[in-house]
């Protein structure tokens, strides 16, 4: 009961003292209050939901049986839409707050919502190694339905809560894609809905345009209502080996020659400056030195970028064996490197060991409650960017993303580009190695201006024939944003299925010039 009393003292003084300084303030210079005491909790309710519902539709094994059901009544509510004379474009219902991205998407309160609920994993084909999932199907709900099956796919994007279809209709990338591409690149068919109200089914062999176009369309041919996924046998440990590297010009020969070797599952590099790194390389394995295993997706343990950064403190390499579930999402508990600037006391032993199992906040209700100044401020001082660039020029934009951002740590991450049709593919007819750079975190650099720096970034990324992932803040001009992607066959699909009353052009749905 004095426990009881201590926290009700406690919550009455903290609430006394949000009162005196006012929320607006609390909520932008100690953000971290607002985080532990409430939406920490609340994130835990959300989880506990979405893997009850996940158990019962397992249990009832209503999700193949309902799947169609749900798709008619999206052809429905199309087709409503038509008969109500395609006044508005449409897009999904689901609400801007709840999609990974920090982009806003107001948008949604002028277009006509389609409800779309589907988030269930439809069907396991082991026999042609293909799993058919909805698109709101996350890679934390996936990987914990496979994995005990003795499977998984090929590239699982960092994130738990990143969905199959914003992945597919953005973009997505892992460790693993050097050898297996972008996210897209492993799945085998789709499904839309289109604007007349028709179902089709598109692959490689069947209306391949559709296919090569969705990706990176951002909902804007169709509704995503179910995917193809290529999965492969999953093994019980990664063997990860981390090598601390320093000069500009040897972190970038060392990552570009570990990113060419097939026989590593995994490549992933961290900046922790502009000289220093550590380069990771994994494989897959199912037998494991028991004193080497480190389950570092355990709440209390270290966030797994702080635990990298010890290898680069002590210039010592080192090999651990780290249970694949756990590596999969190795960045979710920290939001890679985010959670710091939330709650800059996340990583202490102490909060780990008493509140770690909490971490992390859902980013949707980060969104949700962030307000109209805390949102001003982290467009102002903040940047969340993956620029994706040849590995030739690897070398050349960290520099200038040091001079532009000056942002460490920076997540580098080698992917293999084949040469598909679509809005992304290299310049040449030959399939190229790029690697994502991503930047997350407050910009150090003096001169650092949002719009006029970012700008500047996306001017350097177009002149390599680079592309910028499309769930972050854009500056980009239309004729600028169609030089950096290859809209020809996505433009051509438009015309052919009448999608230009339908749904916005791409650049009109991401891009902050179209917005404002």
């Amino acid at each position: 009961m004095s426990a009881l009393w201590s926290v009700g003292a406690g919550l009455l003084l903290l609430l006394l003292w949000v009162r005196h300084r006012g929320l607006e303030y609390v909520l932008v210079h100690h953000r971290w209050v607002f985080v532990c005491f409430f939406l920490l909790p609340l994130s835990i309710l959300f989880d506990i939901y979405y893997q009850l519902r996940a158990w019962a539709v397992w249990r009832l094994h209503s999700a193949p049986r309902q799947h169609a059901q749900r798709v008619r009544h999206i052809q429905e509510q199309v087709r409503e839409w038509k008969k109500e004379g395609s006044k508005r474009y449409m897009c999904t219902g689901r609400p801007g707050w709840l999609t990974v991205s920090l982009r806003v998407g107001k948008y949604k309160k002028t277009h006509k919502n389609i409800m779309i609920n589907l988030m269930d994993v439809l069907e396991v084909d082991s026999e042609r190694q293909v799993v058919r999932v909805e698109p709101l199907v996350t890679m934390g709900q996936l990987t914990a339905y496979l994995n005990p099956m003795g499977w998984t796919i090929p590239v699982v994007p960092e994130l738990d809560d990143l969905t199959v279809g914003g992945l597919i209709m953005g973009t997505g990338i892992e460790s693993s894609s050097h050898i297996y591409g972008l996210f897209q690149h492993t799945c085998v068919a789709y499904e839309l809905v289109l604007a007349d109200g028709s179902l089709v089914r598109c692959s490689p062999t069947e209306n391949s345009d559709l296919f090569y176009a969705v990706p990176w369309s951002c909902g804007t041919l169709g509704f995503l209502v179910a995917a193809e996924i290529k999965m492969i046998p999953a093994k019980k440990y990664v063997k990860i080996h981390y090598q601390p590297v320093r000069g500009l010009q040897k972190i970038c020969e060392k990552f570009a020659e570990e990113s060419k070797k097939k026989e590593n599952s995994f490549v992933e590099g961290l900046m922790y400056s502009l000289d220093e790194a550590v380069i990771m390389t994994g494989v897959l394995t199912d037998e494991a030195e028991q004193s080497k295993i480190n389950r570092i997706g355990n709440y209390y343990k270290p966030w797994f970028f702080k635990h990298v950064e010890k290898y680069l403190k002590a210039d010592r390499t080192g090999v651990e064996y780290i249970p694949s579930r756990h590596y999969y999402h190795r960045h979710t508990r920290s939001i890679f490197w985010e959670l710091q600037d939330i709650i800059p006391f996340g990583n202490n032993p102490v909060f780990r060991y008493l509140f770690g199992w909490m971490v992390p906040p859902k980013i949707s209700l980060l969104k949700l409650t962030q307000g109209e100044a805390i949102r001003k401020l982290y467009e102002q001082h903040h940047v969340v960017q993956d620029m994706l660039v040849p590995m030739k020029s690897l070398e050349k934009s960290i520099q200038t993303f040091h001079v532009d951002l000056n942002v460490y740590p920076i997540w580098l991450c080698p992917f293999i580009l084949p040469n598909n049709p679509g809005m992304v593919h290299p310049k040449g007819n030959e399939t190229e190695l790029y690697v994502d750079v991503g930047a997350y975190g407050e910009p150090k650099s003096k001169q650092f201006e949002a719009r006029a720096s970012m700008r500047q970034m996306e001017k350097f990324v177009r002149s390599v024939h680079g592309f910028q992932m499309l769930y972050a803040d854009c500056y980009m001009t239309r004729e600028e944003f169609w030089d950096m992607f290859d809209g020809s066959l996505y433009h051509k699909l438009r015309e052919e299925m009448n999608c230009k009353d339908a749904f916005p052009e791409v650049y009109d749905k991401i891009c902050k010039a179209a917005r404002h």
